[in-house]
């Protein structure tokens, strides 16, 4: 008799632990519906966090985060669905990471390009939602949705991944757009060495470009472009510079944050 009862104890038991288990499911389950996940929203609060604990530097970056002969190569303007991939295959055939400062609706846009990138282990820069070479003549409130809406873009389209850094379009800095950025955890970047693919004319021309600029620079960031236009020449220069430059005894690093 006292086995019987033990058995039936024992289903009871059971059966009352599979309700409680479905239940609590069903609410766990409900109380997810139309909002993050936990581990989505420890991602954001790791984010925020980290930006909290870390304060950025509101001057503008130049300077390389690796010691000795070395450059930082940044690339404007994209995503783009035709150049990106290609300069992303140029970097991984030298093994150079680089920085990719976006437009925010082509992040949006692109965002399997975005984590491409981010996969590959090259940075993320903010480069407005408008690209306005314009920018430090506009109001503050302009200059605040153009950098904010886009880095919220850019790290959506990237999953997560922080924004690192704001480069103004056409360099158009201003005190506040540099602070505000720092702010938000993105040191303002500038440039060094300017290739000039954006100007068209010859692979040859943007190559004796860099090569004719970087013995007489005051820092190690050079400026390309896989957006805006055809980006042949860019990935065509690329493909002649980034050998050369390793010939030279350049390393490649990130700018300072």
């Amino acid at each position: 008799m006292a086995r019987r009862f033990g058995v039936e104890t024992g289903i009871i038991g059971v059966t009352a632990a599979a309700v409680v288990s479905v239940v609590v499911a069903g609410a766990l389950a409900f109380s997810n519906v139309g909002g993050p996940s936990k581990a989505e929203a420890e991602g954001v609060g790791q984010q925020k966090a980290k930006r909290a604990a870390a304060p950025v530097d509101s001057s503008i970056a130049h300077a390389s985060d690796r010691p000795g002969r070395s450059l930082n190569i940044t690339i404007d303007d994209g995503p783009d669905p035709v150049w990106t991939p290609k300069v992303l295959d140029v970097l991984k055939r030298y093994n150079v990471k680089a920085v990719f400062c976006m437009i925010g609706p082509q992040a949006e846009a692109h965002p399997d390009l975005v984590k491409k990138v981010v996969a590959a282990g090259h940075k993320l820069c903010d480069h407005t939602v408008s690209h306005n070479t314009g920018m430090d003549k506009k109001p503050e409130s302009y200059q605040s949705q153009q950098i904010l809406d886009a880095q919220k873009m850019i790290e959506k389209a990237a999953g997560g991944t922080q924004v690192e850094y704001y480069r103004a379009p056409g360099g158009a800095f201003t005190p506040y757009s540099r602070k505000l950025a720092a702010d938000h955890g993105m040191r303002p970047l500038g440039w060094n060495v300017d290739s000039k693919d954006f100007e068209g004319g010859t692979v040859e021309r943007i190559e004796s470009t860099v090569r004719g600029e970087l013995p007489n620079r005051t820092g190690p960031t050079v400026l390309f472009h896989d957006g805006g236009g055809n980006r042949s020449r860019t990935v065509d220069s690329l493909n002649r510079l980034l050998p050369w430059m390793q010939s030279q005894g350049y390393g490649f690093g990130f700018p300072k944050r």
